[in-house]
C-alpha cells in the first residue's frame, strides 16, 4: 500500500505554515502601499511632463529637479517592490517546503530554516528601501522662498 500521511501529520504542517501566511499578508499589505505610492509619482510626473514644454528658465529648472527627485523615488519604489516580492516568493517556498517534508518525512529543516532567513533578509531590505523612498519624498516638500513673502 502507498503511503499516505496521517491527518495529524498535515495537521502539523498547516500549523507550522500558519505564521509564513500572516507573513504574507503583511507583505501583500507592504505592496499595497507601495504601489499606491508608484502611482502618486506616476501622476506627478505626467503633470510635470505636460507643463514642461510651457515653462520659462527659473521654473523649468525647478521643474526639472523635482522631475530628478522623482525619478529617483521611482527607481526606490521599484526596488523596494522587487524586493518584497522577493520576500513573498521566499516565504511561500517555506511553506512548500513545510509541506514536502511532513508528507515525504524529508528532514530538510536546514532548507526551511534558510528559505525563511531569505525571505526575512529581503523584507528587511524591501523596508530599508521604503524608508529611503519616504526620506526622498519627504526632503522634496519643502515650500519655495517667494511663496512665504
Amino acid at each position: 500500500m502507498p503511503y499516505s500521511p496521517a491527518l495529524p501529520t498535515i495537521a502539523e504542517a498547516i500549523q507550522a505554515s500558519l505564521g509564513p501566511v500572516f507573513v504574507l499578508t503583511g507583505i501583500g499589505a507592504l505592496l499595497n502601499v507601495l504601489t499606491g505610492r508608484l502611482a502618486r509619482v506616476v501622476d506627478r510626473v505626467r503633470a510635470l511632463e505636460e507643463r514642461h514644454p510651457q515653462t520659462e528658465a527659473p521654473e523649468r529648472a525647478r521643474l526639472i529637479w523635482e522631475l530628478r527627485r522623482l525619478a529617483k523615488r521611482m527607481s526606490v519604489i521599484n526596488l523596494a517592490l522587487f524586493l518584497a516580492v522577493a520576500s513573498a516568493v521566499a516565504t511561500c517556498i517555506v511553506v512548500a517546503l513545510l509541506f514536502v517534508g511532513a508528507l515525504t518525512r524529508s528532514h530538510i529543516g536546514h532548507y526551511v530554516a534558510f528559505s525563511f532567513i531569505l525571505a526575512m533578509s529581503l523584507l528587511i531590505a524591501s523596508f530599508v528601501a521604503f524608508l529611503v523612498e519616504v526620506r526622498l519624498s519627504s526632503s522634496a516638500i519643502r515650500v519655495r522662498d517667494e511663496l512665504l513673502q
